[in-house]
């Protein structure tokens, strides 16, 4: 494992300046704090856990993309589990499944399009690249306090009381973070901006992996679910192939569990449980249970992203595609434009408000916004639109166990039925409006 633990001391720490201070050693800090480095400028990484990647929980796929622009060749030394090669989604009832999937030898060979990872182990290498690169990363540290003077951030100071000032401050601090909160740049979000998943790190022999995915050599499948198996709630669920175990989990939208009061815990059991899911896991150990909230309000819930003194990255931004179940490479991305902006206020020696505000153009010129702009009315619609996860696909698999079934009735005799289950849902204005709706939604 590649644990950084530094411990402060008031000889090397308290009262320093810094050109910027990182709060959290997620991908956004990591990756801000590696681009800060390289560019000279003095910088630190606090994080409240004990090592970088402690309290990181995402479903385990890393897009080579965002980590290649700063170490390009770190598929050859950073602890990753499998490229991804097939990407299968089932939509499932209580005990049926429908599948669509895409596999392709492209993905295959360097440079890689994703791999599976195990975040405690690939946050820990990305941490120590950063640590060599000149940037201390500082576990067991909570910044509970934003230093401001004439309105603008100036540093900080830890539940230990530590003070740390710099020119400028960056939250990456994840989706609750209090940084922004207590800058002013958000309130406390909304349950229905903010999924809660569970996931679980089972173990289950190569061989078998190989076996039960279908798969060759060291490659890797990535599987995500929807259905009734998520009794009506917003929600998405994960399988993805790692070396010598399987990461399993769903995330539902946290107002939707506060109204169904189903506990997270018995939804993935259920899940555990599926036909579809099950014949994958058999024999598997729970080696690891992780909760985590996060962000899924989208493009129109995207806070302030500066102030005086300070930028707001990642889970914290609520810079999350929920859609396209990307999430790092959003946050790395971030973070390097945030460094970006960062050194060009040194060079200008300027940190304000007007010189800050460059981040914002920099995330807008990206596929970062411009991704989350496109799909901005998407989560309303989802979030609104129960029949997705219950109604549509019961419909479905009655319609595919209709036309599949050979009973003796004649084709169209079964079409007959399947238009009237189809008109049954919705009228043909109803359809033509749902139809208008997810089209409107994806432009």
């Amino acid at each position: 494992m590649y644990y950084i633990v530094i411990n402060f001391t008031n000889d090397t720490m308290t009262d320093k300046k810094f050109d910027c201070i990182i709060v959290g050693a997620g991908p956004a800090g990591l990756s801000a704090g590696y681009t800060l480095a390289k560019a000279g400028l003095s910088a630190i990484i606090l994080e409240r856990g004990d090592y970088p990647g402690a309290k990181t929980v995402m479903g385990g796929i890393l897009y080579s993309h965002a980590i290649g622009e700063l170490i390009p060749d770190f598929y050859k030394e950073a602890p990753l589990e499998r490229p991804i090669t097939e990407q299968r989604v089932l939509l499932l009832t209580n005990d049926a499944s429908i599948h669509a999937g895409y596999k392709t030898k492209k993905f295959a060979p360097e440079p890689y399009n994703s791999f599976s990872v195990l975040r405690a182990q690939f946050d820990g290498w990305f941490a120590q690249k950063v640590d060599q690169a000149g940037v201390m990363v500082i576990p067991k540290t909570l910044v509970d306090t934003v230093l401001k003077e004439n309105n603008k951030v100036i540093g900080i100071k830890t539940d230990q009381g530590e003070i740390l000032y710099a020119d400028c401050v960056l939250a990456c601090d994840g989706v609750n973070s209090l940084l922004a909160q207590k800058s002013g740049l958000h309130q406390e979000w909304q349950p229905q901006d903010v999924a809660l998943a569970v996931k679980e790190v089972l173990t289950l022999p190569k061989e078998k992996i190989q076996d039960r995915f279908n798969l060759e050599n060291n490659e890797g499948c990535a599987i995500e679910f929807i259905g009734t198996i998520s009794h009506g709630m917003t929600g998405i669920g994960f399988l993805y192939t790692n070396k010598e175990s399987i990461s399993l989990g769903m995330g539902c939208l946290l107002s939707d569990y506060q109204k169904s009061l189903i506990k997270p815990y018995d939804l993935i059991e259920e899940v555990k449980s599926h036909p579809a899911i099950k014949r994958f896991i058999d024999g598997a150990k729970t080696e690891e249970y992780l909760a985590h909230l996060i962000p899924e309000g989208g493009f129109n819930r995207v806070p302030p992203l500066y102030t005086d003194g300070m930028l707001v990255c990642g889970d914290a931004a609520l810079l999350v595609n929920s859609i396209h179940r990307e999430g790092s490479n959003l946050a790395m991305k971030s973070g390097i434009l945030a460094a970006q902006t960062v050194i060009e206020a040194k060079n200008k020696k300027d940190f304000s408000r007007k010189t800050l505000s460059s981040y914002k153009n920099k995330l807008e010129e990206s596929f970062v916004i411009q991704d989350l702009k496109k799909y901005r009315r998407l989560p309303h619609l989802l979030h609104t639109r129960n029949e997705l996860f219950s109604r549509y696909p019961q419909l479905a698999s009655e319609i595919a166990a209709e036309l599949l079934t050979v009973d003796g009735r004649s084709k169209a005799e079964k079409e007959k039925k399947i238009i009237k289950k189809i008109f049954g849902t919705h009228s043909l204005c109803g359809w033509a409006k749902m139809a208008f709706d997810f089209w409107r939604a994806t432009r």
